[in-house]
């Protein structure tokens, strides 16, 4: 049977902060017009989820939304299931009968969270509002007003309203203001513009940072003297460098004396990406996306042969617009990049780019192959899985 790709969206709250992931289905050897190869979709990501992968390892502490067909309701299969780790998400095609409405009751009294997916306020589904937890709503099915207009109607109920299919900054604000308390879509990677806006004194320095660490002829004296002259970025780096992850032979006893054992291919990537997030004062989801798209990018350069340090450049300065809110164009114009390097990030031009491309494509799960480049789809896979443990093991605690 042909592994399938491992899917994830975020779900995050009004902070934007990480509430959940749902987790994604794709593959092509069941057959999701009928109800039988649906089922046993769902089937297949709990057992990738739960026995081959792990919870903590795809979802971390968060939720997990997973898709349940009427099949799977009525075999209980949620039962077999941690309820202090998954979200039923009843799909919105389920015929919804009293056989339906007894065993999802049945599964909200043993604690299990249910949330009813691209909801229509239809009467076969009023039955399931006394006792849903989430209820989400398709904002693109329908026009803006009518979608306030039955957020109003569903403010009586005792529900959580998900917004689903945001695409900007400003239908978050918008649905935000209704009453809608999560959210699921592409608007936290697209930056809410400000024309003109002066970046402070702890973001230029990081900015110079970057720049003194991508350049040609960069040298520890100079990149030392940037990082001593602020204490944050002193104290992220130094936290990094002297951590249990290097077998230093002695303490670390000044930042060139660090940077100088660990080498300029090391230094550099972890300069990059304590700088972004010290220039950051977004959510660590955000944070989070981008890294892991820079890694990605880096470990498909890995399998077919291209420079693995460009690739994870390209796809980690891909999200410096949503960093510090200026367009993508201008926030790299202060970098000394290379053409080819900036037009992979811009416009998606050579291998780079269009590496930086699928891996996107791979975040919003809208994948038109299963894969890149000829590389095996369990292959890519395992990548994405690697990804998401570098940040959780490797990153996460050392810029927090």
């Amino acid at each position: 049977m042909k592994d399938i790709l491992i899917g994830r969206q975020q779900i995050l709250d009004c902070k934007l902060n990480t509430f959940a992931y749902e987790i994604l289905f794709r593959g092509d050897h069941f057959d999701l017009s009928k109800k039988e190869g649906a089922a046993s979709a769902t089937n297949q990501v709990i057992t990738d989820t739960i026995l081959e992968i792990g919870l903590n390892e795809l979802v971390g502490p968060h939720f997990a939304f997973i898709n349940f067909t009427a099949q799977n309701i009525l075999e209980k299969t949620p039962l077999h299931l941690p309820k202090e780790r998954i979200v039923i998400e009843v799909l919105e095609d389920v015929a919804v009968d009293l056989r339906i409405i007894n065993n999802l009751r049945e599964l909200s009294a043993q604690g299990y969270i249910i949330a009813l997916d691209d909801f229509v306020l239809a009467p076969q589904w009023l039955p399931l509002l006394e006792f849903a937890d989430i209820v989400k709503l398709d904002i693109m099915a329908n026009k803006r007003e009518d979608t306030r207009q039955l957020i109003e109607k569903l403010k009586p109920y005792n529900v959580r309203l998900l917004a689903e299919k945001v695409e900007t900054h400003e239908d978050f604000e918008c649905l935000r203001d209704w009453g809608c308390e999560l959210f699921q879509g592409f608007f936290f990677s697209k930056p809410n513009l400000v024309k003109g806006k002066r970046l402070s004194v702890s973001q230029t320095a990081a900015i110079q940072l970057l720049a003194i660490i991508n350049n040609d002829d960069v040298s520890f004296q100079k990149l030392s003297q940037t990082v001593a002259q602020d204490v944050g970025l002193t104290y992220k780096l130094l936290h990094y460098l002297n951590s249990a992850s290097f077998a230093l032979p002695n303490k670390i006893e000044s930042i060139q004396h660090a940077l100088t054992f660990l080498g300029l291919r090391e230094i550099k990537r972890w300069v990059n990406i304590l700088t972004l997030s010290s220039m950051s004062t977004k959510p660590s989801s955000l944070l989070q996306t981008i890294l892991v798209r820079a890694k990605m990018c880096e470990l498909l350069a890995n399998e077919i042969g291209e420079d693995q340090e460009t690739y994870f450049l390209v796809g980690l300065l891909s999200g410096l617009d949503s960093i510090i809110d200026q367009p993508l164009e201008t926030a790299l114009q202060p970098l000394p990049l290379s053409a080819p390097i900036k037009n992979a990030i811009l416009f998606n031009a050579g291998r780079a780019g269009e590496a930086l491309q699928y891996v996107i494509n791979y975040e919003r799960w809208e994948i038109e192959g299963d894969t890149f480049r000829n590389i095996a789809p369990q292959r890519i896979a395992a990548i994405y899985l690697e990804c998401l443990q570098w940040w959780g093991a490797d990153v996460y605690p050392f810029i927090r």
